[in-house]
């Protein structure tokens, strides 16, 4: 996913990378899995500078790009700031997890500011009232307030200290094995890409690294974010990151071909896992929604996958006698001819092998692991607007991940039409809700059930964190205690 739109710098905010000491590169614990070696390219900078996005397709609603005063009236009436500030914050009260806490605006005229900070949800809602940022992006707490940077007498003194881990899936990475849509371009039958991913992501992150606070947002396009918010997580520095990254890399070369997927036996567990989860969306999702072996071309691809000359000159034939036979009945022949015994050099493990190989291709999640590396990454706000299809990124229930459908979630015209339409509906009415409390504008829209989930989310975070502390400060004084004679 790109970090930003075409960002231009503001003169007197500076989008210069935050220097962060050099670490010893670690090696990821499934590192040995793979026959080839990984590239050396760093991540140099948080600072986005991609190219620009081309605008989504309409699709069902939305699509067009979002005017300032829309953007305002979002962050007057819509935005759940009190909510956020909790999330990032930790506490009720105001902490330096959020008062030291960067956040980078996209304004409308495309300037990007840099190291800005609250010192409480209220102020962050009157400059995005004040400036109608088209997105924010939060970044890493500090050392020492991110305004104050240019003050500090050393370089070394302002430097990043946590931040959650974060995962980025974007739908242009598997533009190579995709055959419905390319580019900014997506549809339900792709979207099961962004699925299989999440569920591959999400029970790792929890099996294997033992996190519980994983809360994932809709990009507001083609992709997904996830912010893994446990303190463990977010105390992690670089070095470790990385090597987190590392643990869910598996697609080794470009898109020029060949093979991608060289994983050693017997497999890691993880890949055992995933494997079971991929398979019957490999049969479904990829073999008749993509139908991706269909073309001379892609069959040719298929047969440089598998082991064993003979075997494939002898399913070469039958394909090209049979130009339109679909990629279901192109995966079962390789399995039937092998019965035959046309080959009598085939290996069985070895095509079993091969074939889970492939399998793991066309589904396992393709990650943009440079943004979960480093401590300094900003990445876009859940909540924000997608400026070009103007999508609400809103939080994505796990619990309902097949449900999920990214062209049903509202756009901010929508949503501000729904207030409108609520409001006329009880014109004279009592306009208090729960407990008394005068009814948000955000519950009037589709809005609310995501906003109660992300609700819900942050209440068990918080519970968990004042859990931690009194924890922590029990442990500090048994310490202490241990110490007097």
């Amino acid at each position: 996913m790109p970090h930003a739109e075409s960002p231009e710098t503001a003169p007197d905010a500076p989008a210069e990378a935050v220097m962060v000491p050099t670490v010893e590169e670690e090696k990821p614990n499934l590192e040995d899995m793979f026959d080839s070696e990984s590239d050396g390219d760093e991540f140099n900078s948080s600072a986005p500078n991609p190219a620009p996005v081309a605008a989504a397709p309409a699709a069902k609603s939305g699509g067009n790009q979002v005017d300032d005063e829309t953007m305002r009236q979002f962050y007057q009436r819509l935005f759940p700031f009190r909510f956020l500030f909790q999330w990032l914050n930790h506490s009720p009260a105001p902490t330096t997890d959020f008062m030291h806490r960067e956040f980078a605006f996209t304004l409308p005229n495309d300037a990007y500011l840099r190291y800005q900070s609250f010192p409480s949800a209220d102020m962050l809602r009157k400059q995005c009232m004040q400036q109608v940022p088209s997105r924010f992006e939060i970044g890493p707490v500090y050392s020492t307030n991110p305004r104050d940077r240019k003050t500090v007498r050393k370089s070394s003194m302002f430097r990043p200290i946590s931040k959650e881990l974060v995962f980025d899936i974007d739908m242009t990475d598997y533009d190579p094995i995709r055959t419905c849509c390319q580019g900014t371009k997506i549809c339900n039958r792709c979207w099961s890409w962004i699925t299989m991913a999440i569920k591959v992501v999400d029970v790792a992150l929890r099996d294997d690294f033992g996190f519980k606070h994983i809360l994932w947002v809709y990009s507001g396009r083609r992709g997904a974010h996830a912010w893994v918010c446990d303190r463990r997580a977010r105390e992690m520095d670089d070095s470790r990151r990385k090597a987190i990254a590392g643990y869910f890399e598996l697609l080794k070369g470009g898109d020029k071909g060949g093979k991608k997927v060289n994983a050693k036996r017997p497999l890691h567990p993880h890949l055992e896992r995933s494997l079971k989860v991929l398979r019957e969306h490999f049969q479904t999702d990829i073999l008749i929604d993509q139908d991706p072996f269909l073309s001379e071309a892609q069959s040719t691809q298929l047969l440089n996958l598998l082991p064993d000359p003979t075997l494939n000159a002898s399913l070469s034939k039958k394909w090209s006698s049979a130009p339109d036979r679909p990629s279901t009945s192109k995966w079962t022949d390789i399995d039937s001819l092998a019965s035959t015994g046309t080959s009598k050099t085939l290996d069985p493990k070895a095509l079993k092998e091969a074939k889970q190989d492939i399998v793991l291709e066309y589904t396992y999640p393709r990650l943009d692991t440079e943004v979960s590396k480093k401590l300094n990454h900003l990445l876009k706000s859940p909540f924000c607007v997608h400026p070009g299809t103007g999508r609400v990124c809103v939080p994505i229930d796990t619990r309902k991940l097949e449900e999920f459908d990214p062209f049903a979630v509202p756009t901010v015209t929508e949503l501000l039409g729904q207030i409108d339409m609520w409001d006329v509906e009880h014109k004279g009415e009592d306009k208090e809700g729960e407990e008394g409390k005068k009814i948000a504008d955000w519950e009037k829209t589709a809005l609310k059930g995501y906003v109660d989930f992300f609700r819900g989310f942050v209440a068990g975070l918080l519970k968990d964190e004042k859990g931690g502390k009194r924890e922590r400060e029990e442990g500090t004084t048994a310490g202490a205690d241990a110490m007097e004679f």
